[in-house]
């Protein structure tokens, strides 16, 4: 199990112990435990299933044909033998800094400063981009009232939600989440129903739209390998679901079973939905930046298809802000524990009160939101300069923070099955040999993403950010051995 240091006891010198036999008593944290299992579960299933999926989805369909399901299937096993490795850390040492606090324990403090930061800034620059994109499709709605207003009225809402109980962000997410699932489930079914010839008005398609147009691969390989730089980060955000396992009665077991339930159905939205769309049309009627979803349920007469998706798409939005400002206000909550933020975030409302009401990182929240704000202000004002490149310096943290995710569960399993094997409740498969192919795939990813003209400046404006907050962390790590040494003498 993982001991995290009560915030009174925190070391900014000292590293974090290694997992053993003697950890298996975990201090609790001061954090409510108010997430119930249909908490964590719809988390896991709705908290990566946003407007990646309803609308960016088109621009992988453009560029890879039918075979975008060939790239949605290998994004998708990259992001599911990621997500086994997290939850096999996870159940075994539950923390609300999740992969930051495996990362430190694994591989040193400058590797959980470094991943916790840059999780931190991903999220909070991400938020921006979906505060605002809400506000568009809010303005449109009711034009008499300015977009800058709908992103303070979003950013309002969802910070009461989560200073006041963990559980009321849990009771927005599974509802969200519900909603997001159940329109995919709807979807998908009409979607077979009309490739059938079941639906009224409609012939049945058979496989012309998947070998017609130039075939299942129009554009070759090299089409499919587009279609995965594309596609891949739409899987972000199922990381979430180990932080906020954190917050509930039994977290090694309710990461486990969120996990398990959570990729493998996640995939088949994913797949599923890629399928019926290039199955419905052909796939040369997609266009990037339209949502392929209108177009099918146009296709297939559901009347006023284009406002229910608009609908679907701003309740994903809202969903995915909630769960980045939850996930970066833990985050950074979890660094503060560990002496790598600021110590004045570690104050929790009802003095550390582990009952639902109580226990939540109110200045943690206030901290993330209040940068969420100076983003939004920074895409209002400078979309195409200051915010474009705060947008490019994470467009590729993700992948970063995944490998990290592996390298720490190469040297964490390791240990662990030598000094503390009952811990492995959730095993990682094929142990090392899937999480050095993860790895492979991962750095192939990027070596990829550099040869392609349009991904390289977010490739080289992530390392930038990563090789910054790199340098802090080791500076910080030298300053401190270098007091040690002094104060020694």
């Amino acid at each position: 199990m993982h001991e995290v240091p009560p915030p009174t006891s925190t070391s900014t010198s000292t590293p974090a112990p290694a997992p053993g036999p003697s950890s298996s008593a975990v201090p609790a944290e001061p954090l409510s435990h108010g997430l119930k299992q249909r908490h964590l579960t719809m988390l896991g299933l709705g908290g990566v299933i946003g407007a990646g999926l309803f609308v960016g989805s088109g621009a992988g369909i453009a560029v890879a044909g039918p075979a975008i399901v060939v790239s949605y299937l290998i994004a998708g096993a990259l992001a599911m033998l990621v997500m086994r490795m997290l939850g096999e850390m996870s159940a075994a040492m539950p923390a609300s800094g999740s992969f930051s606090v495996h990362a430190e324990r694994a591989l040193g403090r400058w590797a959980g400063f470094s991943v916790g930061w840059l999780y931190w800034f991903l999220l909070v620059v991400v938020l921006a981009v979906e505060a605002t994109a809400a506000a568009q499709i809010a303005h449109g709605w009711v034009p008499g009232i300015e977009p800058w207003a709908w992103v303070l009225l979003f950013m309002v809402v969802f910070t009461a939600a989560n200073l006041t109980a963990v559980k009321n962000f849990g009771e927005f997410e599974f509802w969200f989440a519900s909603l997001k699932v159940g329109a995919i489930v709807v979807f998908l079914v009409l979607g077979v129903l009309a490739v059938l010839g079941w639906l009224p008005d409609t012939d049945p398609v058979g496989m012309t739209n998947l070998t017609g147009q130039g075939g299942f691969l129009p554009n070759g390989w090299g089409g499919v390998v587009s279609g995965v730089l594309t596609v891949v980060f739409a899987f972000g955000g199922l990381e979430v679901v180990t932080i906020a396992a954190a917050e509930t009665d039994d977290p090694a077991r309710a990461v486990g079973r969120a996990v398990r339930s959570a990729v493998v159905r996640i995939l088949f939205f994913y797949v599923g939905s890629m399928l019926v769309i290039v199955t419905v049309l052909p796939w040369t009627a997609q266009q990037a930046g339209l949502s392929p979803y209108v177009k099918v349920l146009d296709a297939i007469g559901v009347p006023s298809a284009g406002q229910i998706m608009n609908i679907v798409v701003f309740v994903a939005l809202l969903s995915a802000l909630n769960a980045n400002l939850y996930g970066s206000s833990r985050m950074i909550f979890s660094l503060a524990e560990r002496g790598e933020a600021p110590r004045g975030l570690l104050k929790v409302s009802g003095g550390g009160s582990r009952e639902s009401t109580g226990g939540v990182p109110r200045r943690a929240v206030l901290a993330s939101v209040a940068f969420g704000f100076v983003s939004v202000l920074l895409n209002l004002l400078w979309p195409d300069t200051v915010f474009l490149y705060m947008l490019n310096s994470v467009g590729a943290v993700l992948l970063f923070v995944w490998a990290l995710i592996a390298a720490s569960q190469l040297r964490l399993r390791a240990r662990l099955e030598q000094e503390a094997p009952e811990a492995l409740s959730l095993r990682m498969w094929c142990f090392p040999y899937l999480t050095w192919v993860t790895l492979a795939g991962l750095f192939g990813v990027l070596l990829l993403m550099l040869t392609d003209e349009a991904a390289r400046p977010q490739v080289l404006w992530s390392a930038g950010a990563t090789a910054l907050v790199l340098l802090v962390a080791v500076g910080r790590q030298w300053r401190e051995r270098r007091g040690s040494t002094v104060a020694d003498r």
